[in-house]
């Protein structure tokens, strides 16, 4: 998969994703982390909740049901997931975003 993000993001460490088919370049922060994201396959997601996630849709669909509400994203679109709401959706192939998360260790830096 070509990525559709420059250097110098594609050379931040690489997160590990559990996801089959994401790719995610990781900026680190004390409070927070900041993941550039792209996905080549389709991807579910289960219901599952965390910190507050906000999203910027560069390419793409990603279709989110947030504490029970049903959205579709596109590019140029943005989301917000409060802190703790349950949220589950579909990830399209071809899909990248720049996702911010309010934690600093959602996710680790792929060995």
């Amino acid at each position: 998969m070509s990525s559709v993000f420059p250097e110098p993001i594609t050379s931040l460490p690489i997160a590990h994703m559990p996801q089959p088919g994401a790719t995610a370049y990781l900026s680190q922060a004390e409070t927070h982390q900041l993941l550039f994201m792209q996905f080549d396959q389709d991807l579910e997601l289960p219901e599952h909740a965390h910190a507050a996630q906000v999203g910027f849709v560069l390419e793409g669909t990603i279709d989110l049901v947030v504490d029970g509400q049903a959205y579709r994203f596109t590019k140029g679109d943005r989301y917000y997931i409060p802190a703790g709401s349950p949220h589950s959706g579909k990830i399209h192939a071809g899909y990248a975003d720049i996702s911010f998360f309010e934690e600093p260790s959602r996710y680790a830096v792929k060995a």
